[in-house]
C-alpha cells in the first residue's frame, strides 16, 4: 500500500496508467477502498493517474484537529511534492473540486488545467448542499433525506411510482462498509466542518488556468446556479451541463469523454 509523508501527514494513494499526470480529488467521504472508482474507469487509460485518500479518511492519517480547507490544498500540493510532480492536471469532484479551487488559488503554478466537477465556490456564489446541518441524520434517514437532493428528479411522486428502485437506492446509499473504523466518525466529521468553511469566491478572478466546469442539470448539492457563478468567477472557463444530478458522471456517457477531452488538449 503505497504511502508518502506530505505537509506533515501519512498519506494513502494509488497510481495507475501512462501519459500526462493527472491528479484526482475525491469528494466526501471519499475512500479508495470502494470500488469501483476512478481508479478502475476511462481515466486510468488515458493519464498516468493518482488517486488518494484525503486527511481523517481511508487509509490516510487521521489527526484529530480541526482541519481547515488550506489544509486540503496544502495536503494536494505536498503529494505532487513527493511524487516529484513539478505540476499536473487536477479534476475535483464535488468536495474534491473545493480542494482543487483552493489548490490552483494557493499554488496556482502546480495546476496545468482544471476539471471542476459538481462543486461550488462558497460565499457570495453560492455554496453547496450544507452537510454540516444533518450531521444529526445516519444511514437509511440520511439516506432518504439526500436522495432529492443528489437528484432532484427523485422526489415524492418518482419514490411512490417506483418502489423498488426508490428501496434500492436507499439501501445502497446507507451503506458504510467501514463504519466503526478507529477515527472514521471522526475523520468524516473534521472534513464536513472544513467543508463549511469553503470560500474562494473572491479569490478566483485570478485564476489564469484553463478550467472546465461540469455540473449535473438535476443537482441539488451542487445546484445550477452556483456552476453559472463559478463560470462567471473563473474567466475563460468552459460551462458545461450533463444529464444528470450529483452522480452525472455515472449518469451521462458524454461526461467522462469530455473531460479527457478537455484534459488532453493540454498536451503531454
Amino acid at each position: 500500500m503505497p504511502k508518502v509523508t506530505a505537509n506533515g501527514l501519512d498519506i494513502h494513494y494509488e497510481r495507475i496508467g501512462e501519459g500526462p499526470r493527472l491528479l484526482f480529488i475525491s469528494g466526501t467521504g471519499g475512500d479508495l477502498r470502494v470500488r469501483p472508482n476512478m481508479l478502475d474507469g476511462p481515466f486510468a487509460r488515458a493519464f498516468d493517474l493518482v488517486a488518494y485518500d484525503q486527511r481523517g479518511l481511508g487509509q490516510t492519517e487521521k489527526p484529530d484537529r480541526p482541519y481547515s480547507m488550506a489544509d486540503y490544498a496544502d495536503d494536494a500540493a505536498g503529494l505532487m511534492d513527493a511524487l516529484g510532480w513539478d505540476d499536473a492536471l487536477v479534476i475535483g469532484v464535488s468536495f474534491g473540486g473545493m480542494v482543487a479551487q483552493n489548490l490552483v488559488v494557493r499554488h496556482p503554478h502546480r495546476v496545468r488545467r482544471l476539471v471542476l466537477a459538481c462543486t461550488s465556490p462558497g460565499g457570495a456564489g453560492g455554496s453547496s448542499f450544507p452537510f454540516h446541518e444533518i450531521g444529526h441524520l445516519q444511514g437509511e434517514a440520511r439516506a432518504r433525506h439526500l436522495l432529492s437532493v443528489n437528484d432532484t428528479r427523485l422526489d415524492t411522486a418518482w419514490a411512490e411510482a417506483h418502489p423498488e428502485r426508490h428501496a434500492e437506492a436507499i439501501a445502497l446509499s446507507a451503506t458504510d462498509p467501514f463504519a466503526g473504523e478507529p477515527g472514521r466518525e471522526m475523520g468524516a466529521r473534521r472534513q464536513i466542518e472544513a467543508r463549511a468553511g469553503h470560500d474562494v469566491w473572491e479569490a478566483l478572478p485570478a485564476v489564469r488556468t484553463p478550467v472546465l466546469i461540469a455540473a449535473g442539470r438535476f443537482d441539488g448539492i451542487a445546484p445550477p446556479l452556483s456552476q453559472l457563478n463559478l463560470a462567471l468567477a473563473l474567466r475563460g472557463s468552459i460551462l458545461r451541463f450533463f444529464d444528470g444530478g450529483h452522480m452525472f458522471m455515472l449518469q451521462d456517457r458524454a461526461a467522462v469523454p469530455a473531460m479527457i477531452n478537455f484534459l488532453q488538449e493540454g498536451g503531454p
